[in-house]
């Protein structure tokens, strides 16, 4: 062929007899997606691990429990079911809110799938809100690290010159007339607020962490009593811990900072509100199955410890809640609207994952965090 020669692929095929066959349970078993089969009496009759999780509950437990057991009658799921077994083809649908005596989940995706059993549909759950609530995070810490470098350059093009211009209002005030002390004085205080700016964007600057062990409990503890002993003094607390929690991985200092910034934001939602009785719910527990996709590498992370701040005032506006860790973005007249996003910042900084759930008389912020490893353990 004139010296042309041609490439071949060489494609190797395991020989029939080696073949490992799989068990089709097993396959089930190991899906990251709950999956729940339901019979034409709407009775779970097969669930994998990940729907064990989902729903909070065992499989003996959820194995041969009408789906009625663990959702409200009325919601769109049943609807969906009996449009899958009439019509014979899969429906899905998005952003559902799935609430039951043992979990509550927003922004799920539900698929309803007929199966070749007549009657009998396979469902599968994916919980959607911790990438929507990672993906907010992500845009307001890239926000925030604009910040920083505007901080920097405030901090050093803008406050040299308002300490002279402060002085020099002062000297002003000094020896001006009566009917000119006062916008001296005008100018004096704008300075001042002006600099108080410039120091709390400097608070986005990157600082090192000085992650340890740390017990949430003690900082929830400190954090109650700070608040109870000033700007929520007349607010109800409950708290509600899991004495089994082991110790998150983080820097104490940084997590009052931010424990402290959502208990007071939520003292001042129910002060604002028509709310005769406040009340600031803190919560702590388990909930297994939360990973983030690292950026190096191919770990992800598991954060299966959270911490919940909960009030019972009005809720946060519809229009501002996609934005609502974005910097200069607040609920208040008068805020800055730094704070959640500095918040934000500092979660993001530990690895873990801030998400909000908010309606008419509820709003929690619920805050994920990598669990303390003692790197002695399991030494020998």
């Amino acid at each position: 062929m004139s010296g042309f020669k041609k490439a071949f692929k060489i494609v190797r095929r395991t020989p029939p007899e080696k073949r490992v066959r799989l068990d089709p349970a097993q396959i089930l078993e190991t899906l990251p997606i709950a999956v729940v089969v339901l019979d034409d009496m709407d009775v779970v009759a097969e669930v994998n691990y990940a729907a064990e999780e989902f729903f909070g509950a065992s499989k003996s437990i959820l194995q041969h429990s009408n789906l009625g057991e663990l959702l409200p009658a009325d919601h769109p799921v049943f609807l969906m079911m009996e449009r899958a077994r009439s019509a014979g083809v899969s429906i899905a649908e998005h952003d559902l809110v799935l609430e039951g005596p043992r979990m509550a989940r927003r922004g799920c995706t539900v698929l309803a799938t007929p199966m070749d059993q007549p009657g009998y549909v396979m469902l599968t759950f994916q919980d959607e809100s911790a990438a929507k609530a990672l993906d907010q995070q992500m845009s307001a810490r890239n926000a925030a690290r604009s910040i920083t470098g505007m901080a920097a350059i405030l901090a050093h093009e803008v406050k040299n010159p308002l300490s002279g211009i402060r002085g020099a209002a002062q000297l002003l005030e000094l020896n001006a007339a009566a009917q000119d002390k006062e916008l001296a004085v005008l100018i004096r205080d704008e300075a001042d607020r002006i600099r108080a700016m410039v120091e709390r964007m400097e608070t986005f600057g990157e600082k090192n962490l000085e992650r340890q062990s740390v017990n949430i409990h003690r900082v929830l503890e400190h954090v109650r009593k700070l608040a109870s002993s000033g700007f929520a003094a007349r607010v109800k607390f409950v708290e509600t811990y899991d004495p089994s929690l082991p110790h998150v991985l983080g820097d104490r200092d940084q997590l009052i900072q931010v424990l402290l910034n959502l208990v007071k934001n939520a003292a001042e939602a129910i002060s604002g509100g028509d709310r005769q009785e406040g009340e600031i719910h803190l919560t702590t527990g388990f909930q297994h199955g939360v990973r983030l996709s690292a950026s190096v590498g191919r770990s992800r992370p598991n954060l299966p410890l959270f911490v919940s701040v909960r009030d019972n005032g009005p809720g946060i506006p519809e229009d501002i809640r996609r934005h609502l860790f974005e910097p200069f973005v607040s609920t208040k007249a008068a805020g800055s609207g730094l704070g959640l996003a500095l918040v934000a910042k500092i979660i993001a900084d530990h690895g873990g994952l801030i998400d909000v759930d908010t309606r008419p008389g509820r709003t929690e912020f619920r805050i994920h965090l990598p669990v303390y490893e003692d790197p002695e353990e399991g030494v020998n």
